[in-house]
């Protein structure tokens, strides 16, 4: 259980989540790496990224003594799915909707399972279940005001955002209550043509918005 309150605490810290999909193994494998490089620590590689598994054992591989680095799955839709991520190495495991076999599995292996949900029912069926961090999908439909709403009955709950979230409305997600964010096309989207590059830059620019926000939320508090 200590394994799983780390990676929770890495995936706090690393604020948001690079959502990747890429076109090929190796692609999916150089869209992390880029991300990475330019500060994001967390990865979510969705299986629906060709040969996923092996794209996850290699980063997890490859940056197994970085501590601040975590490597998860994502688009897990069944038990079998979740396994096979489990065993190439994934931390943690997302998934588009709720599922209460997902959910065990993970309780088994202790990895921090986050699912998607939609409703107040969905959050609290995953909560029972022991989900650690939910997730608000699609956050383009929710808005930021989903999540404090959802912080009024359910203020232990971590809440990550995943669709939608970009530089412009990092803020209001944060404001609102979020644990972490979930990012795809804003920072990734270069990375399946092949522009590497622009994908670290748009890292650093997410990093760089992450550190100000941290930084004006600690000047409210004190």
């Amino acid at each position: 259980m200590l394994e799983k309150y780390e990676a929770l605490k890495i995936i706090r810290k690393a604020g948001i989540l690079a959502v990747v999909r890429g076109n090929s193994k190796d692609n999916a494998y150089e869209i992390s790496r880029a991300s990475i490089d330019g500060g994001i620590k967390a990865v979510e590689l969705a299986f629906t990224s060709p040969n996923a598994d092996l794209t996850i054992r290699k980063l997890a591989r490859n940056y197994a003594n970085d501590s601040e680095i975590i490597i998860g799955a994502g688009t897990v839709l069944d038990v079998a799915t979740a396994r096979i991520a489990i065993i190439a190495g994934a931390k943690f495991i997302v998934s588009p909707s709720y599922n209460q076999e997902v959910a065990k599995i993970c309780n088994l292996y202790a990895v921090p399972y986050i699912p998607g949900c939609f409703s107040p029912t969905e959050v609290q069926q995953a909560l029972m279940l022991g989900a650690d961090i939910i997730k608000i999908f699609p956050g383009t439909i929710a808005g930021p005001e989903m999540i404090s709403e959802l912080k009024g009955p359910f203020p232990q709950a971590n809440i990550m955002p995943s669709g939608g979230v970009n530089l412009d409305n990092l803020q209001e997600w944060f404001d609102a209550g979020s644990f972490c964010c979930g990012v795809g096309g804003s920072l990734v989207g270069p990375g399946v043509k092949g522009d590497y590059n622009q994908v670290t830059k748009n890292a650093q620019k997410f990093y760089s918005k992450l550190q100000l926000i941290r930084k004006e939320d600690i000047s409210k508090r004190n």
